[in-house]
Formats: structure tokens, sequence, C-alpha cells
């Protein structure tokens, strides 16, 4: 339900990238008769039987798969361990390029494939390891067989891992007042209006596609932020690639802030979304 919605708060589509989703779902063949142009971020949910080559794009003519069908939207995929090991290793390089080649006997084509990867999973195929409400009657052996199915790699290029606690009745039956999508996408546009103006000379839009060289340039900490990354850095035996997506989700966090720096706060709020491979994927 959560990643349904995400496309909801997400900013505008540019006209720019409203012409690219369109040129894709019209090689694909799947541009909707009444609908000219795309104007709405595309969502893309494939099921955990989806093979590899449906995944990043194939065919006798390679035509573009879910992931370029997803471009400049949201790939979701529900479940994670039930998709095959080998489908999802594919991922790791179009989360790092942005792009995916595909070559066949009669041509290789290459095709845009910059979405956001979203995944859900259970804890343990019981579904309740961790759970303070149910015990889990899973063996350590079936949890970590199910875990394994998911490489450290893949897992290392998600910015973002957030462990989802049940609802509770109370919460579901309130009638507190929460912030609408609309709200939030005001926010986020600001946002990815202050990065554009930022990125204007580097000929690009969001704080994802910063190269190392720029990540130096604006995420620059100070000491105190610098001793706080170090000690998450030595202390969780973070990667150098997982050191880079904390500074990217700190200057994200900053922007939404509306804060021309990355403070304190910001490099602890974003050291927090990487809990995820400490907890389950211990070495």
């Amino acid at each position: 339900m959560m990643a349904r919605r995400i496309p909801s708060i997400l900013p505008d589509l540019s006209f720019e990238e409203a012409l690219e989703v369109t040129k894709i779902h019209s090689i694909a063949g799947t541009l909707p008769k009444e609908m000219p142009i795309i104007n709405l971020r595309p969502y893309r949910a494939p099921h955990h039987t989806v093979s590899a080559s449906s995944l990043v794009g194939g065919g006798r003519i390679p035509k573009p798969g879910e992931i370029s069908l997803a471009h400049n939207g949201v790939l979701f995929l529900d479940e994670l361990p039930e998709f095959n090991k080998s489908t999802l290793e594919v991922l790791r390089g179009p989360l790092e390029d942005r792009i995916i080649t595909v070559s066949r006997v009669n041509a290789s084509l290459t095709y845009p494939c910059n979405f956001m990867f979203v995944a859900s999973m259970n804890p343990c195929p019981c579904g309740f390891y961790g759970s303070k409400e149910k015990e889990c009657t899973c063996s350590s052996q079936s949890i970590s067989k199910y875990m394994g199915k998911i490489s450290g790699p893949l897992l290392d290029r998600i910015d973002i891992q957030i462990e989802v606690t049940p609802v509770k009745y109370q919460k579901l039956n309130s009638n507190s007042n929460t912030e609408t999508s609309k709200q939030i996408r005001q926010r986020v546009n600001l946002a990815r209006k202050i990065q554009i103006n930022r990125y204007k000379e580097n000929k690009i839009y969001s704080n994802s596609e910063l190269t190392p060289k720029l990540i130096e340039k604006y995420c620059m900490l100070d000491e105190n932020c610098k001793n706080i990354l170090q000690n998450a850095f030595d202390k969780l035996g973070l990667s150098a690639r997982a050191h880079a997506r904390i500074l990217k989700v700190a200057r994200t966090i900053a922007d939404l802030e509306q804060k021309e720096q990355i403070e304190q706060n910001h490099i602890l709020e974003a050291i927090q979304y990487r809990s995820l491979d400490r907890k389950f994927w211990k070495n």
C-alpha cells in the first residue's frame, strides 16, 4: 500500500522526463491509445515469477523490460526473497549505471532505467522473526536460507532500509490529522527545485546523481559530522558505497528542511536508515 502511493509524493514529471517515459512505452507497445503522452510517473510491480529477460529487457528484437518501463518512476518488488536470486542480481548494474544494454544476434540496444527501486519482505518465511506479538516458528537454517537470497551487494545499493512493525488497531482507527500526499509533494517539489538550481552547471538534477567528485563538493561536513560518520563507518563496518549513499541521503534530508549545509541531525538520521544490513545480514 505504501509503495503504490510513492508516485503521489514524487516530484512532478518535467516535460523532458515525460517525453522519455512516453518513448519507452511506445517502443514497448504499452502506450495507452487515449494517452498520447504519459504525464504521470510510472509504477511497475512485476510478479516474483518474472524472468531476468522480462525484468531487464529482451526478445529477438530487444524490447524494454520492467526496469526501463519504470524509468523516471517506481519499480516495486514485493516479497523480495521470493524472486529468483539470479534475477535479482541483474539489477545491480542498472541501479548503478541507470542504463541497460540488451544484446541479441539481431541488435544491441541501450535503454534508460533511472528508477526508484522499492522492495518489501518479511523477516523470515513465517513472518514473525523478531516480533513481540507472536513467536517465530522458523529454524535458524530456514531464516538464513531465506535471507541469503538477498545478496550483500544488492542490499548495499538500497539507500534507505526501514523495519516496519505491525500497525496497532488503535492507530488504524485513529481520527488524528495526517499530512496528505499533496502536502508532502509540495515539500518534495521545493527540494527538487533547490537541487536543480544547485546542479544546473553539472547537468544533473538530483542528489541521487552525484558522482564521488560532486559529493566532495556539495556534501561538505563540519568536524562534528565527520566524527559521527567516521564512528558509524568503523563500528558498523559500512562499505564505501554505503558511505556515499549516506551522504546523499543526508543532503536530501537537509534539502527537505531547506538547510544549506548538512547538519548533525541530518547525518544521524541518514545513518539510521542503514539498519537492516546490520540486523539481518550480519557476518
